[in-house]
């Protein structure tokens, strides 16, 4: 497996990402070695089955970009395009393995070129420029988020400043039920293949053991074929989900809104839209062209 970056993109607890993929691993008897690749190593794609990255600010996302666009972008398409392994990006990474991000001010970051999106951000976030947590809420979207994916509800929690937009070539991870998600349009995160981009934080896979679940299946399968893995009680894993679920949807009856019966995980239409937009919302043409 691996860990991109583990020194400048692990905000929001990410290395907990790592830990939770190598100890569930780990209870199935299953080795897990985990390679951190920093500025400039390369990637080798037959040799990784999992390849994942965290989450950062605008400045980190910096001090990466180049890098992980030139040093690193080749190797992680074809690993995941052409040879199958998984990959979970988060947050500030999930916006460069895309096609760019741009920022508030300066030239576009270039991205990994994994998925086919673009993130537009309406100003330069760097951090450390809020006052109040209320003056950051008018400039961000912060709060949980809860997604639909393959039948069953994943948690997290957003913090973002940009809106991240799907090209044709891009399938939206899952529904939002609470939250904002990529845009505010009803989608969350993008999947390819068994690589998957969310701004689902956290960090996401402690509670969301499916999740992490399948792209543990994901690289193993690419090693052995048919493999199949076993269950775990997982009764702390869901106690956690079914918290973040509970906050979502008292967050969502303070707003007076429907959504809040859609978390309960009731089948009925969810609205799309819990929070307020973000000022970083120009229009798909800004990344259609390009």
């Amino acid at each position: 497996m691996g860990y991109l970056y583990p020194d400048i993109m692990s905000t929001y607890g990410d290395r907990g990402n790592i830990e939770t993929i190598v100890q569930r691993c780990r209870w199935r008897g299953i080795e897990a070695e985990v390679a951190e690749l920093r500025l400039g190593d390369r990637l080798a794609p037959g040799g990784l089955d999992l390849i994942v990255i965290g989450s950062g600010g605008e400045a980190q996302q910096r001090l990466i970009a180049d890098d992980l666009a030139l040093v690193k972008g080749p190797g992680i398409q074809e690993a995941v395009i052409a040879d199958g392994a998984a990959a979970l990006a988060v947050g500030g990474g999930y916006e460069l393995f895309g096609r760019f991000c741009r920022p508030g001010s300066g030239g576009d970051l270039p991205g990994a070129g994994l998925f086919d999106t673009w993130t537009l951000r309406s100003r330069a976030v760097l951090g450390g420029q809020y006052d109040t947590i209320t003056e950051a809420r008018a400039d961000r979207v912060i709060g949980d988020l809860v997604v639909r994916w393959n039948g069953q509800l994943l948690v997290g929690f957003e913090n973002h400043a940009g809106a991240t937009y799907l090209g044709p070539k891009a399938q939206p991870l899952g529904q939002v039920i609470s939250g904002y998600g990529n845009s505010g349009e009803g989608h969350e995160g993008t999947a390819l293949g068994s690589a998957v981009g969310t701004h689902l934080r956290g960090p996401c896979l402690p509670r969301n053991p499916a999740l992490a679940d399948y792209l543990i299946g994901a690289a193993l399968r690419r090693r052995q074929p048919g493999a199949e893995l076993d269950p775990l009680p997982d009764d702390l894993e869901r106690a956690a989900r079914q918290a973040a679920i509970h906050r979502a949807r008292q967050a969502a009856r303070g707003r007076g809104s429907r959504l809040a019966d859609a978390v309960l995980g009731n089948t009925g239409r969810a609205g799309r839209r819990a929070v307020t937009r973000p000022r970083a919302t120009a229009g798909r043409r800004a990344g259609g062209h390009r």
